[in-house]
C-alpha cells in the first residue's frame, strides 16, 4: 500500500449509510437549523438531514438560517479576485474539460513571462489585488517544468503599476510532491487550491480517462502533502454535476474532518463550481448528475451551516442572476471580470477557455452591484501577509475577533478602489455603502476604520491592520 491511499478516511460506505439513515423529520430539521445559529458547525448526520429538505417552508428556513450565519461571521464583506490562466497545456483526458488532451480544436498556449506580466498589468489596471493563478496539468520541459510555475508566480509579483500591484497570488495547480509544495510556500503563495472534482470513485474513473489525474488517491491526498510542507491555507472543491451532490457534500465533510484530525485545521475555502459547457466536451452538455438552481442554492446554504468559518467561493461560471441570489446564502468570495483562456486579459476572450462563462460583467460592474446591494467589496490580503492563516486565523475567527481586522480592512481596500478605479457614479454608490457600514460597526472597529480611511483619502495606499 502506498503512503497516499485515502481509504482510511474517505469511506463511501459511511457516506451512503449516513445518507440513508438521516431523518427527514421536520422537527429534527428545525432543531439542526437552530443549532446552526450557535456557529459551531454540523456533523455528517446533521448535514445529511439538511440534504433531505424538500418543502418550500423548510427550504426558506434553511436559507434564512444561512443568511443569519453569513451575516454573523462575514458581515457585509465580499472578497473579490480574478483567475489568471497561464497555460491550457494539459496531459489529462477529462471528459468534461476543454483542456482535455484529446481536444485537437483547442489552441494550446503556455504564456511566457512577458505575456504573464501583460495579463497581470491588465488586472492591476482594473483594480484587482488578489489573483488565483491557474495552469493546465502539464508543464512542458521547454518552459522549465515545475520551475515554470515558480517563475510565473515571481513574474506576477514583479509587476508594479502606478495604481498598485498584486498583493497575493493564490494557486490552483496539479497535485505535487512535498518538496514542490515547499517551493510553492517559499514563492509566497496564499492558498493552494485543488478540486477533487468528485469523491465517487467509479464516477471519477469514468470521466478521468488517462493522464496523471486518473490517480484518485494521489489527488485526494494532495492537501495532506501541502499541509505537511507548511501550506496551512488550502482550498477544496467539487465539480457539481458529476455525481449526486448529497454524496459529494458528505464526502467533502469526511475530507475536512480528516484534515482537522491530522493537522488541527480544515480547509480555508470551498469552491462550488457547477458543470458548464466546454468546447470539445459532449459530456459537459449532458452531465451525469445535473444540479438545478434550487439545489445549487441549497448546497451553498448547507455548506455555510456545516463549516461556518470556511470561505465559500462562487465563480463566474454562474450567471449574474444566480450569483446575485447566492451572495447572502453563504458566499464570501467571488471572481469578477474573469477570463479562462491564457492571455485573456491582454488579448481578449477566445474559444481557448476552459469552460463557458455565465457572468461576463467587468469588475467595476460587479463592484457597483455589490455596493448597491449593501455589500462591501473587499480587496484585502492582510491576513496572508501578516501570518493570520491556518490555525491562527481560526483562533481569531471562532470567537469573532477577526471581524475587528476584516471589517476595517474591507472598508479601506474598497475606499482605495473607489479613489483609484471607479467611475463617478460607482464612487458615489460606494461611498454611501462605506458610510452605512461604518454606522453598523462597533466602536473599536469604526475607530480603526476611520483612522485608516483618513490615510487612504490623503494618498496613502496599502493601509491595513
Amino acid at each position: 500500500m502506498t503512503d497516499y491511499q485515502v481509504n482510511d478516511w474517505l469511506v463511501a460506505a459511511e457516506v451512503e449509510n449516513v445518507l440513508h439513515s438521516a431523518s427527514d423529520d421536520e422537527g429534527r430539521i428545525r432543531e439542526i437549523l437552530q443549532k446552526s445559529r450557535e456557529l459551531k458547525g454540523l456533523n455528517m448526520e446533521e448535514v445529511a438531514t439538511l440534504c433531505h429538505i424538500s418543502s418550500p417552508e423548510l427550504t426558506e428556513a434553511l436559507f434564512d438560517t444561512a443568511r443569519y450565519v453569513k451575516e454573523q461571521i462575514y458581515g457585509h464583506r465580499m472578497v473579490l479576485f480574478a483567475p489568471l490562466y497561464i497555460s491550457n497545456v494539459c496531459g489529462n483526458e477529462c471528459s468534461y474539460c476543454a483542456f482535455s488532451s484529446s481536444n485537437k480544436s483547442l489552441k494550446r498556449t503556455a504564456l511566457d513571462m512577458e505575456a504573464i506580466k501583460r495579463d497581470t498589468s491588465e488586472l492591476i489596471e482594473q483594480g484587482h489585488k488578489r489573483l488565483l493563478m491557474v495552469a493546465g496539468e502539464g508543464y512542458a520541459a521547454s518552459r522549465g517544468g515545475f520551475q515554470y510555475v515558480l517563475d510565473a508566480i515571481a513574474s506576477i509579483y514583479e509587476v508594479t503599476e502606478k495604481v498598485g500591484n498584486i498583493r497575493r497570488v493564490n494557486v490552483n495547480l496539479a497535485p505535487l510532491h512535498v518538496d514542490e509544495f515547499r517551493l510553492l510556500k517559499e514563492a509566497g503563495i496564499g492558498t493552494f487550491q485543488l478540486f477533487q472534482e468528485t469523491y465517487h470513485r467509479d464516477t471519477y474513473a469514468s470521466v478521468h480517462l488517462s493522464g496523471k489525474k486518473r490517480d484518485f488517491d494521489w489527488r485526494a491526498s494532495a492537501l495532506d502533502r501541502a499541509m505537511e510542507a507548511g501550506i496551512d491555507d488550502v482550498g477544496m472543491g467539487i465539480l457539481f454535476g458529476l455525481h449526486d451532490w448529497r454524496f459529494e457534500i458528505l464526502s467533502l465533510m469526511q475530507h475536512i474532518r480528516h484534515l482537522e484530525d491530522k493537522f488541527g485545521v480544515g480547509c480555508h475555502t470551498i469552491s462550488v463550481p457547477r458543470m458548464e459547457p466546454a468546447d470539445g466536451s459532449a459530456y459537459s452538455l449532458a452531465p451525469s448528475a445535473p444540479v438545478s438552481d434550487d439545489d445549487f442554492k441549497k448546497i451553498i446554504a448547507i455548506l455555510r451551516l456545516a463549516v461556518p468559518y470556511t470561505g465559500i467561493i462562487l465563480s463566474t461560471r454562474e450567471s449574474a442572476a444566480i450569483r446575485r441570489e447566492c451572495y447572502a446564502l453563504g458566499v464570501s468570495q467571488i471572481s469578477a471580470g474573469s477570463r479562462t483562456n491564457p492571455g485573456g486579459y491582454s488579448e481578449g476572450e477566445t474559444e481557448a477557455g476552459q469552460f463557458q462563462l455565465g457572468d461576463h460583467r467587468s469588475l467595476e460592474e460587479v463592484v457597483a452591484e455589490l455596493a448597491s446591494m449593501g455589500f462591501i467589496p473587499s480587496f484585502c490580503t492582510a491576513c496572508y501577509r501578516l501570518g493570520r492563516t491556518g490555525q491562527d486565523f481560526m483562533d481569531l475567527a471562532k470567537p469573532g475577533l477577526i471581524k475587528l481586522k476584516c471589517d476595517p480592512n474591507a472598508v479601506t481596500t474598497f475606499q482605495e478602489y473607489l479613489l483609484d478605479f471607479a467611475s463617478d457614479t460607482a464612487r458615489a454608490t460606494g461611498e454611501q455603502a462605506i458610510n452605512k457600514e461604518l454606522d453598523c460597526m462597533g466602536e473599536k472597529a469604526r475607530k480603526s476604520s476611520e483612522k485608516m480611511l483618513i490615510k487612504i483619502r490623503s494618498g496613502k495606499r496599502d493601509v491595513f491592520c
